[in-house]
């Protein structure tokens, strides 16, 4: 009978451990992930100057618009007759806004957008923050023929004439494209949080500052390589189409003012210094140059697309000035892409501005946040200057 009882003790505790030590089920790996999450967040931060909400779930609105204008510039000298001429050429796209929605836990989440404005071609971001790093993404893709054309004329060194300022549409579109990664490491992250500013998951509490290291890549195209536009290429020297890959980094400081609870006003300025800037020219050889000293004449003939050479064996025919030659000039025009030229420039300077404002209330909150970055690269005697920012209003609620 003891024999009995004890068989049916130990079957009934091999039965509960069994129990015990059952396989988890996808809810309760969920309910571990949760619990990691809440676990880290919490234990990253000094709870007197951040505070960790404990609803964890966030549901935000956004309303974003998104700006890329693009300076070019050019200088080209004519020796034989003791000028030289400035033009930029200025490319103000429309602004990309847009509405979306965005769900997610803590500090990871996905969002959702729908464009609002025509033309103003394609954007795509995505960030993502912690206690000490950040990562933001975005690409912009668009192409734009309205652009305004700055223009001074110098003779033997003195200012001739005016200067031109004029709106006008290129003949065939610009293309240009950015791709913009950034990340940065917060040194004082236990008392100074981005996200507070700028995503709202973790609210702070008091006043605080830290140094912030921050890396960049970017890089981007600038394409206006169509027969149409061949006055412009050859004003530029020959140059159509050109590509940009930098690498920056840099160490900024960002300071969190907190007047009284729940509003916070983020400021962080960063100058970043550009470690490898390559920049590939793309040429477009063609059967037309700078104008020189002697006016164009009748007897190059016409072009042979075959030799590519004109009927009196020169390779090249001056650019005319007249007006009434120049559509002459897009009858005869042949242009074909040479080997391009790669190019690493030396250390360039940028900037990185960014301001976020943030008001929490019961369960709700709303922000403001706006980021600025401006691009250089130059070849030769051309240069383009990009200035990329961007402005998001959000409306959230903590579940």
């Amino acid at each position: 009978m003891v024999g009995r009882m004890i068989i049916c003790c130990l079957l009934f505790s091999l039965g509960a451990a069994a129990q015990e030590q059952k396989t988890p089920t996808f809810l309760d790996r969920i309910h571990q992930v949760q619990q990691f999450l809440d676990d880290r967040a919490k234990k990253k931060v000094d709870p007197d100057y951040i505070e960790v909400p404990d609803k964890p779930w966030r549901a935000v609105l956004r309303y974003k618009e998104n700006m890329v204008d693009v300076d070019y510039d050019n200088s080209i000298e004519i020796p034989e007759w003791g000028e030289s001429t400035d033009w930029q050429m200025c490319i103000e796209p429309p602004v990309s806004a847009s509405v979306g929605f965005w769900v997610g836990y803590r500090g990871t989440g996905l969002s959702i957008s729908k464009s609002l404005a025509k033309n103003a071609g394609r954007y795509y971001s995505f960030s993502s923050t912690g206690a000490k790093y950040g990562i933001n993404f975005r690409l912009r893709r668009f192409n734009t023929s309205d652009v305004t054309l700055h223009q001074t004329v110098y003779k033997n060194g003195e200012v001739e004439g005016a200067p031109l300022d004029t709106a006008f549409n290129m003949p065939a579109p610009v293309w240009i494209r950015s791709v913009y990664i950034n990340g940065y490491y917060v040194f004082n992250g236990r008392r100074y949080s981005q996200a507070a500013a700028y995503n709202q998951s973790v609210i702070q509490r008091r006043s605080a500052g830290s140094l912030v290291l921050g890396a960049t890549w970017y890089q981007s195209s600038f394409d206006y390589s169509d027969y149409e536009n061949i006055i412009f290429m050859v004003y530029s020297h020959n140059i159509g189409k050109i590509k940009v890959h930098q690498a920056n980094i840099g160490v900024g400081y960002g300071y969190n003012w907190v007047p009284f609870r729940g509003f916070v006003v983020n400021a962080l300025a960063m100058p970043t210094l550009s470690v490898y800037n390559r920049v590939k020219a793309y040429t477009f050889d063609c059967n037309y140059s700078l104008p020189v000293l002697d006016e164009t004449d009748d007897d190059y003939g016409n072009w042979n697309k075959e030799t590519k050479r004109w009927e009196n064996g020169a390779t090249h025919k001056p650019m005319p000035y007249s007006e009434e030659e120049k559509n002459y000039v897009l009858d005869q025009f042949d242009f074909w892409e040479t080997e391009p030229e790669t190019t690493y420039s030396a250390l360039r300077l940028n900037l990185d501005l960014r301001l976020g404002i943030a008001y929490n209330w019961k369960d709700y909150f709303i922000g403001f946040q706006a980021q600025y970055n401006n691009f250089i690269y130059k070849k030769d005697q051309s240069k383009v200057n990009i200035y990329d920012a961007y402005a998001r209003f959000s409306l959230g609620v903590r579940l």
